[in-house]
């Protein structure tokens, strides 16, 4: 604002306030009295902005204004910190991994690399830190998911889910193409147009060493980090715990994502 007369208090006034968000002083007047005046997305934004609202004083200007609120797509998170490292480790024998919303593994711990990255180590180095890459880009016999078809499928489905917040975006545009490209399977299963959630699902591994793996994968979300979780699995019976514990004594190979 221009230099004026000297305040009394601190901040803007209403006329202010006003004139900076491109509306009138009447209509402005009447929203901070609650008028039934039909506020749009964009005034809001526009008076969000003068005001430096963060993102909940935002929200909750769209909740007085008994308009709509939908959060903007975030940028996904690429990086995890030791905190994050440290827990993932504590939790073997029990694999765990942070995902993203797009399955980049951004943390696991040995138990979760010896059981799902080292059938593909001759290609770690050829594709990215991605569980959905590593799982449709390798032979169907070197997957380490029993029920592979049904697993998948799941898998798509969710990420799907997370991609209607990013559709458009080149980022997830380009990831989508390039996977399709390289697997006709997932092209086909991103094709059904099927959605899914994350939650608790047992599922079935193989492990060259150890053998069958039956396990509960459980999803846990990470205050501070949006569109990420930690997806810890779960001996399901008593076989699977002794053999899990020989999973922790492998020499794995293959470095940290």
């Amino acid at each position: 604002m221009p230099p004026g007369l000297r305040r009394r208090t601190p901040g803007l006034r209403r006329e202010e306030v006003a004139q900076l968000s491109g509306v009138g002083v009447t209509w402005y007047t009447w929203l901070e009295q609650g008028r039934p005046i039909n506020a749009s997305a964009q005034v809001l934004d526009a008076v969000a902005r003068t005001l430096r609202l963060d993102p909940p004083e935002r929200e909750h200007l769209y909740h007085l204004a008994e308009v709509p609120f939908a959060s903007p797509p975030e940028a996904l998170v690429q990086s995890v910190g030791a905190e994050i490292r440290g827990i993932i480790d504590a939790l073997a024998p029990r694999p765990a991994v942070v995902y993203n919303s797009r399955y980049d593994i951004l943390a696991a711990n040995a138990v979760y690399r010896d059981l799902f990255i080292a059938p593909t180590a001759g290609a770690a180095a050829r594709v990215p830190a991605n569980a959905m890459w590593r799982l449709f880009t390798v032979p169907e016999e070197d997957c380490p998911l029993l029920f592979r078809d049904r697993e998948l499928r799941m898998m798509v489905a969710t990420l799907r889910a997370s991609y209607g917040l990013h559709a458009g975006e080149p980022a997830w545009e380009g990831f989508i193409a390039e996977l399709a490209q390289a697997s006709p399977h997932f092209a086909q299963l991103w094709a059904s147009g099927d959605v899914a959630e994350p939650g608790r699902r047992v599922k079935a591994f193989r492990h060259g060493t150890v053998g069958e793996l039956r396990m509960t994968s459980t999803s846990l979300s990470i205050d501070g980090m949006p569109e990420c979780r930690i997806v810890v699995y779960t001996p399901d019976d008593e076989e699977t715990a002794r053999r899990t514990a020989l999973l922790r004594r492998e020499t794995t190979k293959n470095p940290a994502p």
